[in-house]
């Protein structure tokens, strides 16, 4: 018995050592773009016949002239610009179809798979990092962290917070069993995508139930909305008690709350609560903007969303009215926004199904109106990426930057065929000018020799 024990241990010791020599002999993964003109994320100028190196998923060197490690593959992108992986603030990566059906109806695999290829085709689209805003969204993201499918990164909110006919109840029935007093659970909370709270003691249980699930920032449903079941577009939600009760348990845990608000009065609302982003906002005033500007507050609007017609936006029903509403309000909110100079996100906020996704990058153009090149392509970068940072130690990817080239950052890289900055219409057509897409150091498009 005693041999038998002695040949066991040294066999383990054996296997023990041969894994650990194994891991140490393993090369590194290393890819050394040359001659890249690059655009770091922050600086409108431009770096020129610039070298980069990768090693595994962070950004080793930049410099120029560069020698190439041992086994490094070396893509020369002369004639390119290599900018950090596009981000986007406001994406419900689930949300691919009738939200009625996707709570009520819909079957779990069904949900999961339409997922999974949203999450692919952002990633083919340029985008790197995500803020989903509602959704769940959490086993899709181990999904893409563990390598088991292409996707973006993502900064999950969970289920939104929402009153009683909010916009995030979306029980289209006027009379129903309300869990509040017969237990009836509703399976928009069972599956993740809302929890219905009223009352300082239900917003706070909600907001501990939705971070203890893993969620980076909580989403709060504060004014009315298109989508909505029940509220019209000029409700405002939530009373300022209520709305601090949820930026004070997001505090606790080191992150932050960020709100669906488009009155101008859920926007005041929700500045003297502390929020750290405003979710739309497209009826603030003026005072309000100056105030988000005044408190380092992100406005995280889309544009793309209020310049199409209700039909391309996918709106059907009642929804078509909110929308036009919206639609409406929305230039005299850009307005102000660009003549005050808040803080600006850049953020998407597409429902519906995969073909409506397919516009993700008909953003820039949207914004074009408004912004530069420049401006435009530091807003889905380094901005984006700032307000990813409010989440503290709740920040899912700590190990380097997000949205920026620079050494120790994430290896987050695309190269564009042509200079964005000067023509930001590039980044519309990601399938003919996005030659190659790396996120975490691993190349998933390169199609620069076709």
């Amino acid at each position: 018995m005693n041999k038998l024990f002695k040949l066991a241990c040294c066999t383990i010791l054996i296997i023990f050592c041969s894994l650990n020599s194994y891991a140490q002999d393993k090369e590194k993964t290393l890819v050394l773009f040359t001659n890249a003109t690059v655009f770091d994320g922050v600086n409108e100028k431009l770096m020129t016949d610039t070298d980069v190196l990768v090693e595994d998923n962070l950004i080793k060197q930049i410099g120029k002239n560069i020698k190439a490690p041992k086994n490094a593959e070396v893509i020369d992108i002369a004639g390119k610009t290599l900018i950090p992986g596009l981000t986007d603030c406001h994406v419900h990566i689930m949300w691919n179809d009738n939200i009625e059906y996707l709570i009520y109806s819909s079957q779990d695999g069904y949900l999961g798979a339409m997922a999974a290829k949203n999450a692919e085709n952002m990633l083919m689209r340029g985008f790197t990092t995500v803020r989903d805003l509602g959704g769940p969204a959490f086993g899709l993201k181990k999904a893409i962290d563990d390598g088991a499918i292409p996707g973006p990164r993502i900064l999950p909110s969970g289920s939104f917070i929402s009153q009683t006919a909010g916009h995030g109840d979306f029980d289209t029935r006027m009379k129903y069993q309300s869990n509040h007093f017969t237990g009836q659970t509703d399976l928009a909370y069972t599956r993740g995508w809302t929890i219905v709270a009223d009352g300082k003691s239900e917003v706070i249980k909600a907001s501990r139930e939705i971070l203890r699930a893993g969620a980076t920032q909580l989403k709060i449903m504060g004014s009315g909305s298109i989508t909505g079941a029940h509220d019209p577009l000029d409700v405002t939600e939530y009373t300022l008690e209520e709305l601090k009760a949820i930026v004070k348990e997001a505090e606790k845990w080191g992150t932050y709350a960020t709100i669906h608000a488009y009155s101008s009065e859920s926007v005041m609302n929700a500045i003297e609560a502390g929020v750290k982003a405003i979710e739309h906002g497209l009826f603030a005033s003026e005072e309000a903007m100056r105030l988000m500007k005044e408190k380092d507050i992100f406005f995280s609007t889309q544009f793309l969303s209020y310049s199409a017609t209700p039909e391309e936006a996918g709106m059907t029903g009642e929804s078509i009215a909110k929308y036009n509403e919206a639609k409406a309000g929305a230039t005299n909110g850009y307005k102000n926004a660009k003549k005050v100079g808040v803080k600006m996100s850049f953020g998407t906020d597409l429902l519906g199904g995969l073909e409506i996704a397919k516009a993700q990058n008909l953003e820039f153009l949207a914004r074009a109106e408004y912004f530069t090149g420049y401006e435009i392509l530091k807003q889905a970068t380094s901005n984006n990426a700032e307000l990813f940072e409010r989440s503290g130690k709740r920040h899912p990817y700590q190990q380097g930057a997000l949205g920026v080239i620079k050494e120790g950052a994430y290896a987050d890289i695309v190269v564009v065929d042509g200079n964005p900055l000067e023509d930001i219409k590039l980044l519309s057509n990601p399938v003919e000018n996005l030659k190659i897409i790396m996120k975490d150091g691993k190349i998933y498009k390169n199609t620069l020799n076709q």
